[in-house]
């Protein structure tokens, strides 16, 4: 009996090692970095001064993979010389190279191989550097195909910036995405992150979510921990009341969780008087490290 016992433990024990190696936990996230300018340094939130707390963001939450949006090439070679285990890809916008913004995807490269990548442009001419339906700008999607290191557990990522000005720009760019998708081998896990510049009631939005092919992390996810919206103008107190910013997969991820992270810091105010109370303080302004708040999200994926 006790041998038998031994060997129901045995049996339950080795199905349950196997069921763990074939799935792999990781963070995803997308984060609109705002673009490098003169007017932000005026009004006290230039690169310099952010980027120091964006790099130390991403470590301490642990983002293992992240897209990002309107990152200049200075700005994100900045980014990685303060992320020392992460590697990126993407080019510019502008000319195929490092002219104009990025949607790059950093990557940690203790945990990822990259296998593939590239980039096309949002637009009727994906080849080259253009302007595609009604947009405002020139817009480029980056991607990248990766295997996690430790299960061998393959998939694609895709990351953009949507046009905020062309409603038709938008629209076509989604069914673009999706038919990027269903190009690729059946069952090709897929994330799909960015600055979409619409919030989840627009109709660009529902192109994606309601296709059958991606779902939003928000709605997948066992647990969220958000507030109204992402977009914060470099105001604390001040938010959008809708989510912009957005992270879609395919079916073979689930969402063990979803969060909006509001994280600030905090700069000295000049002339601000002398501290009281019992408790020495010093007063302080607090500032956002964009104009964006990112989205991360913790997913688990079947490796079989």
């Amino acid at each position: 009996m006790k041998r038998l016992f031994y060997l129901v433990l045995l049996v339950f024990g080795f199905a349950g090692a196997v069921e763990a190696a074939s799935s792999v936990d990781f963070t995803v996230a997308t984060y609109n970095l705002r673009q490098a300018n003169h007017e932000d340094s005026v009004n006290g939130n230039g690169w310099g001064q952010r980027v120091p707390y964006i790099a130390k963001l991403v470590q301490f939450h642990g983002f293992d993979i992240f897209g990002t949006q309107e990152g200049f090439y200075g700005q994100l070679e900045d980014l990685k010389r303060m992320l020392p285990k992460y590697e990126y890809i993407g080019v510019g916008r502008d000319d195929g190279h490092q002219k104009g913004e990025h949607s790059a995807i950093f990557y940690r490269t203790d945990k990822f191989q990259m296998l593939d990548h590239g980039d096309f442009w949002l637009s009727e001419d994906q080849s080259r550097p253009n302007r595609g339906w009604d947009a405002a700008c020139i817009r480029i999607c980056t991607w990248g195909k990766f295997k996690e290191i430790s299960t061998g557990f393959t998939f694609v990522y895709f990351n953009l910036h949507m046009d905020h000005i062309g409603v038709v720009a938008r629209a076509e760019s989604a069914k673009l995405i999706l038919k990027k998708i269903q190009a690729m081998p059946k069952d090709m896990p897929v994330i799909l992150s960015g600055d979409f510049n619409v919030d989840q009631f627009s109709p660009s939005y529902r192109l994606l979510n309601g296709s059958g092919i991606l779902q939003d992390s928000y709605d997948k996810a066992a647990l969220v921990y958000d507030q109204p919206g992402t977009f914060n103008e470099f105001d604390i107190n001040g938010v959008s009341k809708g989510r912009i910013d957005h992270i879609f997969l395919t079916n073979r991820f689930s969402v063990l969780k979803y969060g909006i992270l509001t994280d600030t810091y905090r700069v000295d105010v000049p002339e601000s008087g002398t501290p009281s109370g019992n408790v020495s303080q010093q007063p302080l302004k607090a500032r956002c490290p964009s104009d964006h708040f990112p989205v991360m999200i913790m997913v688990r994926a079947q490796s079989h």
